[in-house]
């Protein structure tokens, strides 16, 4: 229990009286600095003796104080909502800083006005991280190049699909299961890197899996015409890498970073996702027209990837988990079960929202990765600017280096567009980074529908309307990576990117491409065999892409409700201000015999 005068609301001092024109002791609560009513037969006399008998409380997780310390001191609620009543909120424009001796919380990119709390400097993150901020600028680096290595082999598969049907005689739902078989493989390893990351050095996990990915694309490469089942069972296998990296990147950034230089940060390791597919798209179109065989362009990334796997080994340092949050007097978080952890983010509203909002952003972008140059192609055959691709020849890549063209460049727009957008509205609106992801979702919908509906009469009008949906696309992703990392204490964070990418690409693009996909083979089916059949059945199936745009802008909207509350709760628990505990606890901390006891509250007041 400390004491702390505050302005008009004195207690009397004992001989004195105290007025509210003189500021008087008041206790305050150790852990939130509420000024408290003490219970009845408690006095607030100046006595130490006396003062020990108020017990201090300890926050729940759920944001409530147990219950019979809410019985004894009504002022204590809780603290969502209204939270604000307790800490000073994100939105106030208020001059009263940190009460002297009470450093403020850390700040986040989710902050807007994280100038009023305790951000290290370039020294003080040296300090903490034991790494050079030279050191931790080239360890992103890194990060980017692998990141931006993993999307471009994800992508080089698309980039010459039509060749792929081609040589293995397949049809549309087929093509679809390719992407779909990777998908559910990194699906479903997500969890298991997610929960080694929260536990153990996560270098050498990243290494070990990504030099496994290099191995099995190089052997797909080598696979006979008849073996296409050989082909999805490396495919699959291929997820090993992307989720030994995926889940465990971006907390790395987080423990080397805070604020805003964790913004720019992730804004800089998300460029790599767009530019990377774009890459891919490139690279496969043109390798194949140099080698004159398909096959080699899935044979660039892996040597690629064993460059990765030497930078992760010679650059990249293991920084302590969450260091850069903590208070220097705060102890270290410690990781709980997996199974406590799940249970925490199922009850992180803003976690869940934002991943099904990401969800949605899956769902679009892995349909369109797959099908966009294909469909493409299809609609330059029916308007004539093109041949068709008959069996034994080589089909046009022309398409598939303009869309990875448009996928480069809308990406780096759309990427930096939504961090500087949002960035700004973050001064006025704490709730700025998932409306800004929401209006990016919703308005990217009308535009993809008329990309689509204009492909029969002018593949220019196509081309403008997929750059300016894609643009808008693309707002989405560094901000939903930041939304995670601020509302998920450091020892989850690796499991709760796991936890999204199961989600995302359970209901996203794991199965939107051979659903896409299954739609266009079952219209074909009751029209007239023809290339513009092909055209319009591919063309309809699509279109699905708009409505699920849609639902994800809905679910940003609602992750906009509650972003504040979840934010303000991961920040107190890093602070060890905040316990993990069930709504209905009643048990305090309190001394006994020379060591920290939970007891009854009951107990403690009689």
């Amino acid at each position: 229990m400390r004491w702390a005068p505050t302005r008009g609301e004195g207690w009397p001092q004992p001989g004195g009286g105290g007025g509210s024109d003189s500021p008087q002791p008041v206790p305050v609560s150790d852990l939130t600095g509420v000024p408290l009513v003490p219970p009845r037969g408690v006095s607030a006399g100046a006595g130490t003796h006396d003062r020990a008998r108020v017990p201090s409380p300890v926050l729940c997780a759920s944001g409530q104080a147990p219950l019979g310390v809410r019985a004894h001191f009504p002022r204590l609620g809780s603290l969502h909502p209204p939270f604000s009543s307790l800490l000073p909120s994100q939105a106030d424009d208020t001059d009263d800083g940190p009460a002297p001796g009470t450093p403020g919380l850390p700040g986040s990119m989710g902050n807007p006005k994280s100038e009023d709390l305790e951000v290290p400097d370039r020294e003080g993150l040296q300090r903490i991280t034991g790494l050079s901020s030279g050191r931790s600028a080239l360890i992103v680096a890194v990060l980017c190049y692998i990141n931006l290595l993993n999307y471009m082999d994800r992508f080089t598969v698309a980039g010459v699909l039509p060749d792929i049907e081609q040589f293995f005689d397949i049809g549309d739902s087929s093509s679809g299961l390719i992407q779909t078989v990777f998908i559910s493989s990194y699906m479903v390893l997500a969890p298991v890197f997610g929960y080694l990351g929260d536990r153990y050095n996560r270098k050498y996990l990243m290494c070990g899996g990504i030099a496994f990915w290099s191995l099995v694309t190089l052997g797909s490469s080598f696979i006979p015409r008849e073996r296409f089942w050989l082909l999805l069972l490396t495919r699959g296998l291929v997820g090993v890498g992307e989720a030994s990296y995926s889940t465990i990147a971006p907390t790395l950034i987080a423990d080397l970073f805070v604020a805003d230089q964790r913004s720019r940060m992730l804004s800089v390791f998300y460029f790599a996702i767009p530019v990377g597919s774009g890459l891919g798209y490139i690279a496969g179109s043109k390798v194949k027209d140099v080698a004159g065989d398909w096959h080699w362009a899935l044979r660039v990334t892996p040597g690629l990837g064993v460059l990765a796997v030497l930078l992760l080994f010679l650059v990249v340092r293991e920084p302590p988990r969450g260091a850069v949050e903590r208070h220097s007097h705060s102890p270290p978080l410690s990781p709980t079960s997996w199974w406590e952890d799940l249970r925490a983010l199922a009850r992180n509203p803003s976690f869940i929202l934002s991943s099904l909002g990401f969800t949605a952003v899956a769902f679009v972008t892995g349909s369109l990765a797959l099908w966009a140059p294909a469909f493409l192609l299809r609609s330059r055959v029916v308007l004539g600017e093109t041949p068709p691709c008959l069996p034994g020849d080589s089909c046009s890549s022309s398409d598939s280096l303009i869309f990875g063209l448009i996928t480069c460049l809308t990406g780096v727009l759309g990427v930096g567009l939504g961090v500087e957008i949002s960035r700004r509205l973050r001064r006025s609106n704490p709730r700025a980074d998932p409306l800004v992801c929401a209006a990016g979702l919703l308005g990217s919908s009308p535009f993809l529908f008329l990309s689509l509906a204009c492909a029969r009469g002018s593949i220019v009008a196509t081309y403008i309307f997929i750059f300016i949906g894609e643009t808008l696309l693309s707002m989405n992703w560094a901000i939903v990576a930041d939304i995670l990392l601020y509302v998920v204490i450091p020892t989850r964070r690796s499991t709760a990117e796991a936890f999204q990418i199961v989600l995302s690409h359970l209901l996203g693009d794991a199965g939107s491409p051979y659903l896409i996909g299954l739609i266009s083979d079952r219209l074909r089916q009751g029209w007239p065999p023809s290339f513009l059949s092909e055209f319009r059945a591919l063309q309809f199936s699509l279109m699905l892409c708009a409505f699920m745009g849609a639902l994800g802008g809905a679910a940003f909207l609602g992750a906009a409700i509650f972003i504040e509350g979840d934010r303000r709760r991961a920040q107190l628990h890093v602070q060890g201000l905040l316990r993990e505990a069930g709504p209905a606890d009643d048990r305090i901390v309190v001394p006994q015999r020379g060591r920290s006891t939970r007891v009854p509250v009951s107990s403690v007041l009689i």
